[in-house]
């Protein structure tokens, strides 16, 4: 899918996109999962998104405000809230595309 209709749409979608980083992360343990999540904010070519990287399963990115990534994952949208983007890591049982985040050359997965 169009990096552009996934972001505009509403249903979730594998998506390809590079962004600048514009917050720097955050780590906070899921609820249900108990896996620790990294998040930070990214702007894309469509607007603002949230990247959530669960770094249990992948190593941890280290981005900081101002750092151009690339990212493969899963777009999914909560209304009246900015886009996420999961599943940017590799899926350690295999039923679900991998994802990653690259930086500074280094592709993290």
């Amino acid at each position: 899918m169009d990096f552009a209709a996934a972001y505009f749409g509403a249903r979730s979608a594998p998506v390809d996109f590079e962004g600048t980083v514009t917050s720097e992360p955050r780590y906070v343990v899921g609820t249900h999962s108990r896996y620790t999540h990294e998040h930070f904010g990214v702007q894309t070519s469509c607007g603002p998104a949230e990247v959530v990287d669960n770094v249990s399963i992948a190593p941890r990115v280290p981005v900081h405000r101002g750092d151009r990534i690339e990212v493969r994952g899963v777009m999914v949208h909560d209304p009246g809230k900015l886009p996420i983007v999961h599943w940017t890591h590799h899926d350690p049982i295999g039923t679900h595309a991998d994802g990653f985040i690259r930086c500074h050359g280094k592709t993290y997965a």
